[in-house]
């Protein structure tokens, strides 16, 4: 049986009861869309996070794009985020009409390098969109100066970093507002497409509920602001309310096996995630470095290991993205780093079995290149 990346079957068998309850929950309770699962998910999510506002939506992406909008994002605007990042990150920012415009990324933690934001400021800016990367957080003090010093808003991407902290405050909870996806492979993942969106504005909460309702407010069919269908689903909505409490333990069996990656790889030469000062680490993946990572992986086929890379093409050399006119070298870590990167098998119910052999294998193959 091939080992892949993520798998989620170890997890289900273990909260199959609960996932099962949570449907019948939903399917007995005579409300399908925005019902009290998604406003019982909003209100847990929101507490965990020490907020007082969450909005559900339909997507990680939608959470971005929304929470531009709901921030004061406008056609003609630029925001500053990287290019090392999903690609729905920079899909977002196209989505509302802005321009995104990136910065390069620091080469130990491959999260943004604040140091060349300033730099990248135009009349035109008016967002900086931080990519909580791999599992933890963007340096949001240097940030937020930045920020303060041109009058911009800041929207956290959080789709990689649930339960991560920065100098003790959770990754969302340091901006105007945070966007989350609950895609099936995050740290917390549904079970299908999810997102939210988190603040502590009225304002911003008011303007989320509208966009991802039709635009509507307070009357059905009346729309106050155009806006979208952007709903989180009430099956996943109330399968989420009882996967976040064991967010906690999803987190500490992630760093459990990065422990245990770091412990038996540390003598390689493959260069192991970096922590970043402050960072309390939640390794959504577990992404390491090698100047031959394509010979490894190939080799790794012969294991029956298939393993991911996270990013193989930085968003400002896909061609969707060509009209942008960045040029092979404007961004030479990113560039370099997606060469090298790969991601090991990492999630929390990975068995000690499971990666005991991915090790072995790993340092097989590093023994013989």
């Amino acid at each position: 049986m091939t080992i892949h990346v993520w798998d989620y079957l170890p997890e289900y068998e273990a909260e199959r009861d609960e996932i099962h309850d949570a449907i019948e929950t939903v399917l007995r309770s005579g409300q399908l869309v925005l019902g009290s699962s998604v406003r019982g998910f909003e209100r847990e999510f929101a507490g965990y996070h020490g907020l007082p506002h969450c909005v559900g939506v339909d997507n990680g992406t939608n959470a971005i794009k929304l929470g531009l909008q709901a921030i004061g994002v406008k056609p003609g605007d630029e925001v500053i985020t990287v290019s090392n990042t999903a690609a729905p990150t920079v899909v977002a920012i196209d989505g509302v009409g802005a321009t995104p415009v990136f910065v390069d990324v620091d080469p130990d933690t491959y999260l943004m390098d604040v140091n060349q934001v300033e730099a990248a400021v135009t009349d035109r800016t008016t967002c900086l969109l931080p990519v909580h990367l791999y599992g933890q957080c963007v340096d949001m003090d240097a940030l937020q100066r930045v920020a303060d010093r041109h009058d911009l808003r800041v929207l956290e991407d959080c789709a990689q970093a649930h339960g991560a902290r920065r100098d003790g405050r959770l990754a969302g909870t340091m901006s105007a507002a945070a966007a989350f996806s609950f895609y099936p492979t995050k740290v917390l993942g549904a079970y299908g497409d999810g997102g939210a969106a988190v603040t502590a504005s009225e304002e911003i909460d008011r303007n989320l509920r509208r966009l991802r309702y039709y635009g509507m407010e307070d009357r059905y069919y009346v729309v106050e602001t155009p806006g979208h269908n952007s709903r989180l689903d009430e099956l996943h909505a109330e399968i989420l309310r009882r996967k976040l409490r064991h967010l906690d333990e999803y987190v500490a069996g992630r760093r459990a096996a990065a422990d245990r990656y770091a412990a038996a790889l540390s003598d390689t030469e493959l260069v192991l995630p970096t922590v970043d000062a402050g960072n309390e680490h939640v390794y959504y993946v577990y992404v390491v470095r090698h100047p031959r990572r394509d010979d490894i992986l190939e080799a790794l086929k012969a294991y029956g290991i298939s393993l991911n890379i996270s990013y193989p093409w930085p968003v400002h050399t896909m061609t969707g993205f060509a009209d942008l006119g960045y040029r092979e070298g404007s961004l030479p870590v990113t560039e370099r780093m997606a060469k090298e990167i790969f991601s090991l098998p990492m999630y929390p119910s990975l068995s000690r079995d499971t990666q005991d052999k991915v090790i072995s294998a790993l340092r097989e193959v590093l023994a013989n290149l």
